[in-house]
């Protein structure tokens, strides 16, 4: 499973880890998240997001 870096802060959506502060838990690849997702960090849109 590939990371995914936001575009306008950096942030790293790694999915060994996930995203706990969005209740995503790990194992759950970027393009399987669903509804809105928006960067916990500055709130980027998903579209802002690519794969490193």
């Amino acid at each position: 499973m590939d990371k995914y870096q936001c575009g306008v802060c950096g942030h790293i959506y790694d999915p060994v880890i996930g995203e706990p502060t969005l209740s995503i838990v790990s194992g759950i690849d970027f393009s399987d998240i669903t509804g809105t997702f928006n960067c916990p960090v500055c709130g980027a849109e998903k579209s802002m997001f690519t794969k490193v």
